[in-house]
């Protein structure tokens, strides 16, 4: 029996699915990651050196920017097959609940629901000062010119600076989030990892935490970051090419 013919299997057995998503499945949307090259006035800055409190608050013109450009970026991009696989098993009866590293909306507009954002989200936004959540008018959404920055808005409570909605570096995640992936996790009877590097703490945990609660754990991704246990399958290739095959193999009406 190939590994294909295991998952489908595995899919057709289990009704409460959770997919663990990470960069690799926004990625072939055309969003680019840490690895790829930036452009534009971008080429100069590491991403690593911008998703930062520091970097923030020694200059919150250029950060902005940066994230305006980002969310610009992914109001761009659009579903891949992989995010309408997801809520297309969802629509043919499964239990279905997607927990992500990626700050992007593609699995909202894939139509997916609920998506608990790990990582937070380039649509939200709160006070840097007091953390309250804020919202911005759309002129206020525009991405800048070439070589422009854009000062950040200010909080409509506290006068502070508003920052994106996500976890910097250094930052934890998220307490509500973690908690409802975590509870969603130790319960499923399937957890599938599609494009996630194991690597990020605490989310890459994820795929021990569902083995460990008894869940079989399929991992969809370019290289091969199973560990060989009984209750895992491995399926080597894009996202956007295995789980349309992932789902045909089990027979899902879509």
């Amino acid at each position: 029996m190939t590994n294909l013919q295991r998952a489908a299997e595995a899919l057709r057995a289990f009704k409460k699915v959770v997919f663990f998503t990470g960069a690799g499945i926004s990625a072939e949307s055309g969003i680019p990651t840490f690895r790829d090259k930036l452009t534009g006035l971008w080429t100069k800055h590491e991403p690593q050196r911008l998703e930062t409190a520091n970097a923030f608050r020694e200059n919150p013109a250029l950060v902005w920017s940066w994230y305006l450009w980002r969310r610009h970026h992914v109001g761009q991009a659009k579903p891949n097959p992989a995010h309408y696989s997801v809520s297309q098993l969802a629509v043919a009866g499964w239990d279905v609940s997607v927990v992500t590293q990626n700050i992007d909306d593609l699995h909202e507009r894939a139509g997916s629901s609920p998506v608990i954002h790990l990582h937070g989200s380039l649509m939200d936004v709160k006070c840097f000062a007091c953390h309250r959540p804020g919202t911005l008018a759309s002129a206020q959404l525009e991405t800048p010119e070439e070589e422009q920055l854009i000062e950040p808005p200010r909080c409509a409570r506290c006068g502070g600076k508003l920052r994106p909605g996500v976890v910097w570096f250094g930052e934890n995640l998220p307490e509500n989030s973690w908690r409802s992936a975590v509870r969603r996790v130790k319960s499923c009877e399937l957890l599938v990892s599609v494009g996630t590097s194991g690597v990020v703490m605490p989310a890459a945990a994820i795929p021990d935490m569902a083995l460990a609660a008894g869940a079989t754990v399929i991992h969809v991704n370019i290289e091969d970051v199973g560990f060989g246990g009984t209750d895992e399958i491995m399926l080597l290739g894009s996202a956007g090419m295995v789980l349309p095959a992932l789902l045909k193999a089990a027979g899902v009406a879509v």
